[in-house]
């Protein structure tokens, strides 16, 4: 008895150690780069663990409440559905052009925020976000936003207020991670979704003049056409989570 007893805890706590090498090799890996990615020039845009590289949209350092890190994850905190009244939305320090960016997101039901780039955060002095070119993110089936706009533009993986992402957009779901890319090369842009393209357009032609016509964007002059600007997460009330974010310069 003693010795099927001391096999059945040696088997268990071999369990035990092989869950938990499983659970450490899951988790090895986030906010790092391969050799691969490093010889075809990804940087992180956030490494991990610091708040190095960003800082408030409207503040000269980051901000003290509303964001917090924990284990790899930079997460916006939820203060109850207010667009940038909390801790307010996080911007790069750096001004960025063309460029490939990668990132996973995590939403909690209900929940809303955005990916923005060419934000110049000078140009909205007033309550809101700042102004940029928008992924969207989104909780689609519970958020209202979803059904408003203008034949699903504002639904997750849009150019928000401005071009519906594809019907058939891949979504992990909420609760669990999900992976946005943004393609910038010149005037062209892209949006993929879990490794799927679900959107794509170019800033100044024609179309896009008369897209941002009737979008809310109509006020900002020039509206995302500059040749660079910052690349900005948002605070929009609800608990998002993010981690493996990188930039590949073009």
């Amino acid at each position: 008895m003693e010795t099927m007893f001391t096999a059945k805890c040696l088997g268990a706590s071999l369990l035990g150690i092989l869950v938990l090498a499983a659970c450490g090799a899951g988790e090895s890996g986030q906010n790092e780069l391969t050799e691969e990615e490093v010889e075809a020039g990804w940087k992180l845009l956030w490494d991990g663990e610091t708040t190095q590289g960003w800082r408030g949209a409207r503040l000269d350092r980051f901000p003290e409440i509303g964001w917090t890190i924990e284990g790899g994850v930079l997460r916006v905190e939820s203060s109850g559905g207010a667009e940038s009244a909390h801790g307010g939305d996080i911007i790069t320090e750096e001004l960025y052009g063309n460029f490939i960016l990668e990132l996973e997101f995590n939403i909690t039901p209900g929940a809303n925020s955005g990916i923005k780039y060419f934000v110049d955060p000078l140009i909205n002095q007033g309550e809101g976000s700042a102004i940029g070119c928008e992924f969207q993110i989104l909780d689609d089936e519970r958020h209202p936003d979803a059904a408003m706009g203008v034949a699903g533009n504002r639904t997750l993986g849009s150019l928000y207020d401005l071009i519906a992402a594809d019907d058939s957009k891949p979504f992990n779901g909420v609760g669990t991670w999900n992976k946005a890319r943004v393609v910038v090369d010149g005037t062209h842009v892209e949006h993929w979704l879990n490794d799927v393209k679900v959107v794509e357009f170019d800033r100044g032609r024609q179309m896009w003049d008369a897209l941002v016509a009737y979008s809310k964007y109509s006020v900002w002059p020039s509206f995302c056409e500059g040749p660079t600007g910052h690349i900005l997460l948002q605070d929009h009330g609800d608990e998002v989570r993010f981690r493996n974010i990188k930039i590949r310069e073009l």
